[in-house]
């Protein structure tokens, strides 16, 4: 929907704070009524385009794991290019993940119950995959958040990353995707088979 991708955008841009629904109907065309007979409130707009946001994450996710064999390594890797391309095609997506530190707590909680399945899959599989030994043992929480940190603030903080010495055009963004991969590969290759 229309709505949903423009205040995705907007929000993801500009912040939560600094859009109104009129600047979102004014975006997409209609008018502010048309807004709200589609979602009763801001704050209901503010919930779909969390759950839209997170749904986009989820297929982004989902068809990376499914693209790969069985072998985590190669997993892992899929998850982390598939997480960088909306960094490159979609960046608002992740600006608005950022975005969302500044809303009321109920809209950071409906977030967080959606990413919590994910989350949850993705912890049980490195776990699972470490108890076996096909990946070194370290703790899988830890290493989902350093990782989705790492993606999102490559995505939403280049300013900050200039700093280091980071270029933020596509061929900064492919190195450092380059590194990340390439570091978590090995970090993550079992000491048996280093």
């Amino acid at each position: 929907m229309r709505i949903l991708e423009t205040a995705l955008d907007l929000f993801g841009t500009r912040g939560f704070g600094a859009v109104s629904l009129d600047d979102i109907a004014d975006e997409v065309g209609v008018r502010k009524q048309t807004v709200l007979y589609w979602f009763k409130s801001r704050s209901g707009l503010i919930d779909a385009v969390l759950d839209h946001a997170a749904d986009e994450l989820l297929i982004v996710v989902e068809a990376a794991i499914r693209s790969r064999g069985d072998d985590p390594l190669e997993r892992v890797d899929a998850v982390v290019c598939a997480v960088f391309r909306p960094v490159v095609r979609r960046p608002a997506l992740l600006g608005l993940i950022r975005e969302v530190i500044r809303l009321e707590e109920h809209h950071i909680n409906h977030l967080r119950s959606r990413l919590a399945v994910v989350v949850d899959r993705c912890v049980n599989y490195l776990t699972s995959e470490m108890a076996s030994g096909r990946l070194r043992t370290c703790d899988p929480m830890l290493l989902a958040g350093i990782l989705y940190s790492t993606v999102s603030g490559t995505g939403t903080e280049p300013i900050v990353l200039e700093t280091f010495g980071w270029k933020a055009n596509a061929a900064g963004l492919r190195q450092v995707r380059r590194e990340l991969r390439e570091f978590v590969r090995a970090a993550l290759t079992p000491t048996n088979n280093a």
